[in-house]
């Protein structure tokens, strides 16, 4: 049972990523003044908001993000003190379908505003600097997740943040659901850190936590799937308050396709 579930090989890798936000700048390039797009090129995102009608969040699409004057609100928007893309997701809000959670996170498109939808094979990778300001209980600031090629909603992995500090990777052991847990780092509440999310060869997953790789086989039942990515504040607890939940800033967000 356990091969048929993502299993991890452990490497260590001592390099660095260029993390940085676009503009060629980071958290200290970028400007407090303008909205997220002026700072980030959001126009291979889109939006989802802990907003809307009942299972059905709002949404905005990459066209209102871009720029300097694009679209923030209080769910996403410029840190003014360091010019931080942040996004805040409290415990109560609207959610999808299938999650009780809400969440305030950008979803891979293509930049024709086209959902992006990428097989397993090749070399994707998505690669972020960021803080998790505040969080209740955890909140997951990453994901790959199944596209089309059948009926699963599951995500191939997530990365979490807890509250204690630990940064936890969940892989999925199928398409059925199931993850399995996977602790791969520790930076306190507050404190900068990286990732950097990588499929390569159509088979493996690795992951890179400042510095620190893991690879991760994907099992064959996810073979069928496409793929994209997505990256944000999605929280990972709910309850009646408006005032407690995951506030996340990110100063870098790229992603590469080859």
């Amino acid at each position: 049972m356990i091969r048929s579930r993502l299993l991890a090989a452990v490497t260590t890798a001592a390099f660095a990523l260029g993390l940085t936000a676009l503009g060629g700048g980071s958290a200290d390039a970028a400007d407090p003044h303008v909205a997220p797009g002026g700072n980030f090129d959001l126009s291979v995102w889109q939006l989802q908001e802990p907003v809307g009608s009942p299972g059905s969040p709002t949404t905005v699409p990459s066209s209102r993000l871009q720029g300097a004057d694009g679209y923030q609100d209080a769910y996403f928007h410029t840190d003014t003190r360091d010019g931080a893309m942040t996004f805040w997701a409290p415990e109560k809000g609207v959610t999808t379908p299938n999650s009780n959670y809400a969440r305030s996170e950008l979803r891979e498109m293509n930049r024709d505003g086209s959902a992006a939808d990428w097989p397993l094979s090749g070399s994707h990778r998505m690669s972020a600097t960021l803080r998790v300001v505040s969080v209740t209980k955890n909140v997951c600031v990453g994901q790959i997740h199944l596209g089309s090629g059948g009926s699963s909603t599951k995500p191939l992995l997530e990365l979490y943040y807890h509250s204690d500090g630990d940064i936890v990777l969940g892989t999925e052991n199928s398409p059925a659901g199931g993850q399995t847990a996977h602790t791969v780092g520790h930076v306190p509440v507050g404190k900068t850190w990286t990732y950097t999310i990588a499929v390569s060869g159509g088979n493996t997953v690795g992951l890179t936590v400042n510095g620190t790789t893991t690879h991760y086989a994907v099992p064959s039942s996810f073979q069928p799937y496409k793929q994209y990515f997505k990256a944000g504040s999605y929280n990972q607890s709910s309850s009646d308050s408006t005032t407690q939940g995951a506030r996340v800033a990110f100063y870098g967000l790229t992603v590469k396709h080859g």
